[in-house]
């Protein structure tokens, strides 16, 4: 199933894609417009989404609706830090014995084909194409045998980073929290559609040139790995959502650098999930928030 949460005439609503339709939640399904609560309901609200979807009824065109962030503004967002073997060797570190993960702020946050905004501190803006994953159940101190059941689903993740502002700092928290820095989506596909998150296609174009060509097999620390860990400092909760690294290829890395211009477009797809595509564009004068 493909969740989604989008805009049809002027609400804010989450539903399913179902092929070049946008199932609408309603009826008995109680949180129509909130991911979160949705995600909170667990196997009743999947149920009611597939009773929905099976019934043929509350369908839009896909043209006819808005994609955005499946979770708008999730309680989390963390991001691991080196998490891939060929992207530890271009960056010249260590393999990091434990995860190193850090907060992206959900400011950030926007959906597939929002645009990106180069910020006016900074022209070092760079891609990652990450695969991300989404808690279903609020959960403490999982073991790696137990993280498949608490995990609701599986998205795409460009964690847009600042490369000065990130250097400005170990936790590397504003370097990656710029708004417009978090682009998440198109959909959220639900856990069980997806046979092996670690053996999946990961490719980043930027405009039509291939920067990033991976597998998440050569993640150091899986999806599992990464509920296990975090969920023995603090507790998990639905909507959280979890970004697993990027591998070798990333723009600070290219000579020239190949840093996010206005006017280009980042496109990441990872097999199994889809595409998410976002244009760049200058940071308008005008621009007052994000998400």
């Amino acid at each position: 199933m493909k969740l989604v949460t989008f805009t049809h005439n002027g609400q804010i609503r989450m539903g399913a894609v179902i092929d070049d339709s946008v199932v609408i939640a309603s009826g008995n399904i109680a949180c129509a417009d909130n991911m979160i609560a949705f995600l909170t309901a667990g196997t009743t609200g999947l149920a009611a989404m597939q009773s929905l979807i099976d019934s043929g009824r509350h369908r839009v065109s896909r043209a006819d609706v808005k994609l955005l962030s499946p979770v708008l503004r999730p309680g989390k967002f963390l991001g691991i830090g080196l998490n891939y073997a060929e992207h530890i060797s271009e960056t010249g570190r260590e393999k990091p014995e434990y995860p190193t993960f850090f907060t992206k702020q959900s400011t950030c946050v926007i959906g597939d084909g929002e645009a990106i905004h180069r910020p006016n501190v900074s022209e070092k803006v760079d891609y990652e194409g990450e695969l991300a994953f989404v808690i279903g159940k609020r959960c403490r101190h999982v073991s790696v045998e137990q993280a498949r059941e608490v995990i609701a689903g599986y998205t795409i993740c460009n964690d847009v980073t600042v490369r000065d502002w990130q250097q400005r700092t170990p936790t590397w928290t504003l370097g990656k929290s710029f708004d417009t820095h978090g682009p998440l989506g198109p959909w959220l596909v639900t856990a069980g559609e997806i046979a092996d998150p670690h053996n999946l296609s990961l490719k980043t174009w930027v405009d039509d040139e291939l920067r990033q060509n991976a597998n998440t097999g050569e993640m150091i620390f899986n999806c599992y790995d990464m509920v296990a860990y975090l969920s023995q400092a603090m507790t998990l909760e639905p909507g959280d959502v979890i970004s697993t690294g990027t591998p070798a290829g990333v723009g600070v890395k290219m000579k020239p650098r190949g840093y996010l211009k206005p006017g280009q477009t980042v496109r990441i797809e990872i097999e199994g999930i889809g595409t998410l595509s976002n244009p760049v564009i200058a940071e308008p004068d005008n621009f007052v928030g994000g998400a």
